[in-house]
Formats: C-alpha cells, sequence, structure tokens
C-alpha cells in the first residue's frame, strides 16, 4: 500500500514539473581565458618567440650561480640501502656468492633458476633443513658448524637457532581414561 501511495505522489503533476525544468534558461558558459601570446599568424613571428626563450633558457644568471655555489647538502638518508663492506666484495668489484647446498627435488618455489647465494643469506629449504639438522643432531649442527656451513654471522646464527623452530607434530594422549576413544575397525 506504501508503495502506491508513493509512486502516485512522484508520478503527481509529472509533465508540468518537466516543461517547467526544459523552458528554463540555460546558465551561460564561464568566459574563456585571454591569450598571452602575441597573435601573430605569420610563421617567421613564431619561430623568433621560440628562439627568444631557448636563448634565455640557455643564457648565464650570475645571481643563482652565486647562490648555487654557497649550497651545500649533507645527506644523513640510511634508507637509500647498506654499504657494502669491503670483505663483503669479491675482487671484480660484485658481492661473494656461494653456490646452493640444498634443494628439493621439486623445487616449487622458483629457486631452480638460482645458482648462487650471496654471503649471509639463506634459501627457505636451506634454513628448514639447518633447523631440522641442528633439532635432530645438536651437538654435531652445532650454530658454529651451521655458520660455517652457510656463510653466516654466528650472532645471527645463534638467534635464528634461538627464536625459530620447525614444525613438531605432538599427539597428546587423554589425562583420563573415562573419555571415550576411537576404536580401530
Amino acid at each position: 500500500m506504501g508503495a502506491r501511495v508513493v509512486r502516485m505522489l512522484r508520478n503527481f503533476n509529472l509533465e508540468n514539473r518537466i516543461e517547467r525544468e526544459i523552458s528554463k534558461e540555460k546558465p551561460r558558459s564561464a568566459p574563456r581565458h585571454q591569450l598571452t601570446q602575441p597573435t601573430s599568424t605569420g610563421e617567421n613571428d613564431a619561430n623568433t618567440f621560440s628562439a627568444d626563450v631557448s636563448g634565455a633558457v640557455h643564457q648565464k644568471n650570475d645571481p643563482l650561480l652565486l647562490n648555487l655555489k654557497s649550497v651545500y647538502v649533507e645527506s644523513k638518508d640510511k634508507a637509500a640501502g647498506p654499504v657494502k663492506s669491503r670483505k663483503e666484495l669479491s675482487a671484480d668489484g660484485g658481492e661473494k656468492t656461494r653456490p646452493i647446498k640444498f634443494t628439493l627435488p621439486n623445487d616449487s618455489q622458483g629457486l631452480a633458476n638460482m645458482q648462487n647465494i650471496p654471503h649471509g643469506k639463506l634459501t627457505i629449504t636451506e634454513a628448514l633443513k639447518a633447523l631440522g639438522s641442528h633439532q635432530s643432531q645438536p651437538q654435531t649442527w652445532t650454530s658454529q658448524k651451521i655458520s660455517e656451513e652457510y656463510s653466516l654471522n654466528l650472532k645471527e646464527t645463534n638467534s635464528l637457532l634461538e627464536f625459530f623452530v620447525p614444525f613438531q607434530i605432538q599427539i597428546i594422549p587423554p589425562q583420563t581414561a573415562k573419555v571415550k576413544q576411537l576404536k580401530g575397525s
């Protein structure tokens, strides 16, 4: 019922309202900006204008040159990237790299194209292998041995072994005997 009332009010006197809107005077457009360039149609005048502008651009301005010489900029931005130390750079100027130690047979991470890894870096598979070997045999795979094997910093290797642990699956038996257990069929 409410929709009918709304529709009747919306359509009431529709034709008269449309005619009133159409017959209104249209708004005037804003005036155009006046041109500041010379309005000559001669081709020779256009060439002289561009020659004057290019001459002004290439002309030396002594006060501006003096101001430029007095400017001294000192940058303290560290976001530009770390500076490579001399021991990280090889003789040819590039970073020292090492071959990949361990990869999966069907490498799905796209590391098949990688041949060399920068010093101080690990691939995901190498990190999991090092963490797993340290977890299973901590006496043989010490942090010192892992850092030498993969060319890592000893402090970072200690932090890696302390804070990152590979997944472990633990099955916790129920506490009481009253809990129903599923029997194998």
